[in-house]
């Protein structure tokens, strides 16, 4: 996922760690940028380090997560006490999609050429963009045997200098429901695979093998998180639930703060938002291991 003010040469997709992301290692534009997300650009390997702003990020010692960025003074979620938190279950995702679809659906069809927001894509290429990450996603838990040091070896393609690298490209004569199609289908796919992949199964992924209830979560900080960089560039309101942001936090930034609103820390663990209390991040990344 590329994050605000990130790079959309080097596309958003992280992809593996032994094949994809030359294009990551020379940063593009302003150094305000923040580096894309975690899956992969075939043919070029990233070390799985946090996103930065200022270059290629500087690659984690030992295991991954071994080097969390901190969220300042803040208290981490704890999970040796309490109640276990509530998991990301494929309906979520399929809440997400459905949200993040009927949202898009209100777009003028004169501003999907606009900018996504603080993105330097325009909002029709950040939706394939979106599709491919669900789409990759799932693919990732589609074998019998996933791989587990590597992606699937789709073709990832720009159609443009500087534009998303995706296997999935919507036509462009079905205009924009079309386009929203495709984002529907591939939010399906991962939704099925999340719903019928037994959960002992683990998958590849740039931070660390994870698990279906891991993938569907990252399915659903790419949808909520570029959702709002659309909602920008088109003019929507956009405000997910705050009960979805929250189980996806504690799943996947399990040291962000916990007293603020589920979404703006949201924006905020993904550098997209100011937090009260909080410095801005200008490094982050996820942390999809499975839960003990």
């Amino acid at each position: 996922m590329p994050t605000s003010g990130s790079g959309e040469a080097e596309d958003g997709v992280l992809r593996g760690l032994h094949d994809r992301a030359a294009a990551h290692r020379t940063p593009i534009g302003s150094p305000s940028r923040l580096w894309p997300s975690g899956r992969l650009i075939a043919g070029r390997p990233a070390p799985p380090g946090p996103k930065t702003t200022t270059g290629f990020s500087t690659p984690l010692l030992g295991r991954p997560g071994s080097h969390r960025p901190r969220y300042g003074s803040v208290v981490p979620r704890s999970t040796d006490a309490g109640p276990s938190p509530s998991p990301v279950t494929a309906d979520d995702l399929d809440q997400a999609v459905r949200l993040a679809v009927g949202t898009l659906r209100e777009a003028p069809p004169e501003a999907w050429e606009e900018r996504a927001g603080s993105l330097e894509w325009g909002c029709w290429e950040t939706v394939e963009h979106l599709s491919d990450d669900l789409f990759a996603y799932a693919a990732q838990l589609g074998l019998r045997t996933p791989p587990l040091d590597r992606e699937v070896p789709f073709v990832w393609e720009s159609r443009r200098p500087g534009g998303p690298r995706n296997a999935i490209h919507a036509d462009r004569a079905a205009g924009p429901a079309g386009l929203l199609q495709v984002l529907e289908a591939s939010g399906a796919l991962l939704v099925a695979m999340v719903r019928t992949t037994p959960s002992r199964v683990r998958a590849h992924h740039v931070f660390g093998a994870s698990d279906p209830e891991g993938f569907a979560a990252m399915g659903v900080v790419e949808t909520l998180v570029h959702t709002h960089d659309l909602a920008g560039g088109l003019g929507l309101a956009w405000t997910p639930p705050a009960d979805l942001c929250s189980r996806v936090l504690t799943r996947l930034f399990p040291d962000a703060p916990t007293t603020a609103d589920p979404w703006t820390t949201l924006l905020w663990a993904t550098g997209r938002a100011e937090l009260a209390g909080h410095p801005r991040l200008t490094t982050w990344r996820w942390y999809g291991a499975p839960r003990p």
